[in-house]
């Protein structure tokens, strides 16, 4: 039953975020970045995860980051740790990646 609730929260989370426009968006980005801030701590441990997150959230497509978001709710499962490494995987995020370690823009 509790399963039942968390799906339907989710969906009803996705729901509102798309709906609200500009805040929804950035009620979306929040929550998305504590569900990738915690990938990437356990995916790239020794790394600091501040500067990638920002990479793959600024990377990420709004479906994307919709998805993980809703993990916040629901819990992070497999295919939203395989999205994150996907995302941190593209050529812009490793190139954003990059540029904030060095502090140069690539």
């Amino acid at each position: 039953m509790r399963i039942i609730g968390l799906t339907i929260a989710a969906l009803a989370l996705s729901g509102c975020m798309q709906d609200m426009g500009a805040s929804g968006d950035a009620l979306a980005r929040h929550a998305a970045k504590g569900v990738v801030n915690n990938v990437v701590a356990s995916k790239f441990p020794g790394v600091d995860a501040t500067p990638v997150t920002d990479c793959i959230i600024d990377n990420a497509s709004g479906a994307e980051i919709v998805t993980i978001a809703e993990a916040a709710v629901v819990g992070t499962s497999q295919q939203t740790t395989d999205l994150v490494v996907a995302i941190a995987s593209r050529p812009e995020t490793q190139r954003c990646a990059a540029s904030s370690y060095l502090g140069i823009a690539l």
